[in-house]
């Protein structure tokens, strides 16, 4: 190579050699204090697209499983209820067995009643007034079969619809909650219920003897409400660990693809940083070499 003023090729050459070193360093640098393998799409544009899909997934899965522990607190919000009512209607029969006695008289019988009644209304205030986060429980509200539910509005109607999947399969991502009306009406008792209905009145003997088999039904049908919330919690409870192991799998497929391998890049690292010291030495050795050009017009 010949000895020249107006270019420094080496020096050039050790000028690029460094750059791509730095800049390789810079990146090593990058990745081992973000921990991330991807930091930019350049970094691997198919794993860029194929992690922030995992992650929206397994944000969606995170966030299905607090809708299922929330509807599992709305059930056993409306289990509660039920368990007050219940004691209501025992107590309802217990008044019925004594009306139903040749025992008391009118008189008394009407006692017996007002009391019979005053559990009624209280069956219904309960029922209108359970509400998980001012949804209705008991009411009614949420009756009826999954064909009627309407989303379409600001507020919903028909059964409570429970989502927790990542997508809107009615097969995998969602299912409905229907608690039928708890009311003294919709139970066939007291006097807010069908005046002919047989658990209207115990103000005579005869209608007390008919209330307790109307008692009867109307505890079967509470205890049907509480066995369908029941098997909807446990089926709740199975979906948020299933929901749960599927966020960690597909937490550790996108850490796989997204994390870096600190001891490898650990590896490029120094490798990296060697050659950019290098590169350093022989650029500054290369800006010294135009000099020897000095002593030959010297």
């Amino acid at each position: 190579m010949s000895l020249v003023i107006n270019h420094n090729l080496n020096a050039m050459t050790a000028a690029r050699n460094l750059g791509t070193a730095y800049s390789a360093l810079s990146v090593s640098t990058r990745k081992l204090s973000s921990g991330l393998r991807i930091g930019e799409a350049a970094d691997d544009a198919a794993g860029l697209a194929i992690r922030e899909l995992m992650r929206s997934d397994i944000a969606s899965l995170n966030q299905g499983v607090r809708n299922a522990n929330d509807a599992i607190s709305l059930i056993q919000t409306a289990d509660g209820a039920l368990g007050v009512i219940d004691e209501k209607l025992i107590r309802m029969k217990e008044l019925a067995e004594q009306a139903a006695t040749g025992t008391y008289n009118s008189d008394q019988r009407l006692i017996i009643d007002s009391e019979y009644q005053a559990m009624a209304s209280e069956i219904t205030r309960i029922a209108n007034a359970t509400d998980f986060n001012g949804i209705y429980l008991l009411n009614g509200n949420l009756s009826g079969s999954a064909s009627s539910f309407d989303g379409s509005g600001l507020v919903s109607s028909g059964p409570l619809k429970v989502h927790f999947g990542t997508s809107n399969d009615s097969a995998e991502d969602y299912y409905y909650v229907q608690i039928n009306s708890a009311t003294a009406s919709a139970l066939g008792v007291g006097n807010a219920a069908d005046p002919t209905s047989d658990g209207y009145s115990i103000s005579t003997q005869e209608g007390a003897q008919k209330a307790l088999d109307a008692i009867n039904e109307a505890i079967v049908s509470k205890d049907n409400i509480r066995a369908n919330l029941g098997a909807v919690q446990n089926r709740l409870e199975n979906t948020v660990s299933n929901l749960s192991i599927q966020a960690e799998n597909l937490q550790a497929a996108e850490s796989r693809i997204s994390d870096v391998d600190v001891a490898t890049e650990m590896t490029e690292f120094t490798r990296q940083q060697i050659i950019t010291q290098s590169a350093t030495a022989m650029l500054a050795q290369a800006n010294s070499m135009s000099q020897l050009a000095l002593q030959l017009l010297g």
